[in-house]
């Protein structure tokens, strides 16, 4: 699955190069579809706008209806709690707009990349006053990067075609990622996942599934938010267990040998995914068929199986481990997490003006 997945991001970076959602901003002479995604993403704010007032919510995407799903309630719960903004929703990923757009998995359906929104949002005509961008991220990493890039060329009209006065004078705000602050948000986090799933702690193993960054994508050192959030669940039940599809070190097979290590050999094992949705990772990384056994397994030379998900790695490696034991929710599907990224929101809205200069980068 990781060289599906090394190819798909080969392919993301021909997506870029040739101008979807992503591609270079700075040509002198714009893409047709570039300006037809603007238009479209124009036409949409101002039918919809009714306060001075936006919220930009930005997911990396999904291609899955249980995704689209848990976003259409994410935007209408957010509708709910802040009935003065206006709420949008966009996708960072070229691949999953273009895979939604083709309608792969699902109906199609557009999304757009958070510069469209943007731009719509300093749109004459439109000019909102305030805009708050919420990152809908797990940690901030790579993905939390772009997001805050994509608000400074905003901000500093890189492409030089929006109204300087009206940049000087808007506020911009950021809600940072759901474990942004060691602290504060991953025992909270803690707290709530163990509040929903204490029940399954107290029969087997409860395995979270992040996604990581690759080591040599680590931005900000993120990955360590995993290893402090396994630390604050296993000090409610020693059953919590929290590994990652990339980060070196905290494969699944990284986690099985800490649950030896605990002296949990056989036994339940539940697997749910650590992310903003149930998406492909969920539902193929974690709860799908893959399986490379051969009489044995054969780790990569980081230590990873490939082309096998959770649940026949450890269905394989003796435990009870099967379709009843996969939890299938988005982090976004359970409103007390969600409720954290909705803190965030209410915290950037009260407090200073976002420095577009020098980034909310977590310490």
């Amino acid at each position: 699955m990781k060289k599906i997945k090394f190819f798909m991001m080969a392919v993301a970076a021909i997506a870029l190069s040739v101008g979807f959602a992503s591609c270079s901003k700075n040509d002198d002479a714009p893409s047709n579809n570039w300006s037809r995604y603007q238009d479209a993403v124009t036409s949409n704010v101002k039918a919809n706008k009714q306060s001075d007032k936006a919220i930009l919510l930005v997911a990396f995407g999904s291609t899955w209806q249980q995704a689209y799903d848990a976003f259409d309630g994410t935007v209408k719960a957010y509708k709910q709690q802040f009935p003065g903004y206006d709420v949008f929703l966009s996708f960072s990923s070229a691949i999953c707009i273009n895979r939604a757009a083709a309608g792969e998995n699902v109906d199609p359906r557009n999304f757009y990349a958070p510069n469209f929104w943007l731009n719509a949002f300093a749109a004459e005509g439109v000019r909102y006053k305030e805009i708050v961008v919420q990152s809908l991220q797990v940690i901030p990493g790579e993905e939390y990067t772009r997001v805050i890039n994509y608000i400074k060329d905003f901000a500093n009209n890189s492409n030089g075609d929006l109204d300087d006065a009206y940049l000087a004078n808007v506020t911009l705000k950021l809600g940072v990622p759901l474990l942004q602050d060691a602290e504060t948000d991953v025992p909270e986090v803690a707290k709530q996942l163990n509040a929903i799933y204490k029940s399954q702690a107290a029969e087997g193993v409860v395995a979270f599934m992040g996604h990581g960054n690759p080591d040599s994508y680590d931005t900000y050192k993120a990955n360590v938010r995993y290893t402090q959030l396994e630390e604050a669940l296993q000090a409610y039940s020693p059953s919590y267990f929290v590994g990652t599809v990339d980060m070196m070190g905290n494969f699944k097979t990284d986690v099985l040998e800490r649950m030896v290590e605990a002296g949990i050999t056989d036994g339940k094992v539940y697997c749910h995914p650590l992310m903003s949705i149930d998406g492909d990772h969920g539902h193929n990384d974690m709860a799908g068929d893959d399986d490379a056994w051969d009489d044995g397994f054969t780790p990569n030379e980081e230590g990873e199986v490939e082309d096998t998900s959770w649940k026949m790695y450890f269905q394989r490696m003796g435990y009870d481990c099967d379709n009843s034991t996969m939890i299938e929710k988005g982090l976004l599907e359970l409103p007390t997490v969600r409720n954290v990224w909705m803190q965030h929101t209410k915290d950037a809205i009260a407090g200073e003006p976002l420095d577009f200069y020098h980034s909310k980068n977590p310490e």
